[in-house]
């Protein structure tokens, strides 16, 4: 190949990672997961994922166009108008999932053990709900267009006490409780 093919190539290539590249990655950020938007047909909230794929491939070309890959009122209703995309138009990060839940826990504390919550590990040690009967629930069990009525009606509580209030309702005749200590910490 001659030397101008080279450079050809080469404009092509930084041309692609110095525009390209930037804005289908910040549409894979933007629209990647659950979400949660407020149905306009019902005015209820609605679990919904973007199709992130076509966002991709369509911010490479300018704006992204977007469209529903799975929504919880499907397959009864898949023939919508998908106008809850202007949810998400306008506000990608607060229609996600980690958002909402991350920003419940933001200024919190335990109520078990009183530990105040900061960042929030979403890989491995992920806090929990404590539900009105006082049992400990992890997020996989809360379906994601139920998220706003449990987080009206649910405590926070951290990993720590989630697994030490599951292992003490799942086995009680394996926990012993220390009368002494607990009034000694009462009187404090």
């Amino acid at each position: 190949m001659t030397p101008i093919v080279y450079l050809i190539i080469a404009i092509a290539a930084f041309l692609l990672l110095y525009y390209v590249v930037p804005w289908t990655a910040g549409a894979y950020l933007r629209y990647r997961g659950k979400m949660l938007v407020t149905c306009p047909e019902t005015r209820k909230p609605a679990a919904v994922s973007v199709d992130v794929a076509h966002a991709v491939l369509t911010a490479g070309l300018g704006k992204p166009d977007l469209r529903l890959s799975s929504c919880s009122r499907w397959p009864e209703r898949e023939g919508c108008g998908q106008e809850c995309l202007d949810q998400i138009e306008v506000a990608p990060q607060a229609c996600m999932l980690r958002t909402i839940v991350s920003d419940f826990y933001k200024g919190k504390s335990c109520v078990y053990c009183g530990r105040r919550f900061e960042d929030i590990e979403w890989r491995s040690h992920k806090p929990s709900l404590m539900n009105p009967g006082g049992a400990t629930i992890q997020w996989d069990q809360v379906r994601p267009e139920a998220l706003p009525g449990v987080l009206a009606t649910h405590s926070p509580v951290c990993w720590n006490c989630h697994v030490t209030q599951t292992f003490c309702r799942e086995h009680p005749d394996l926990v012993i409780f220390d009368r002494r200590k607990a009034a000694g910490a009462q009187r404090r």
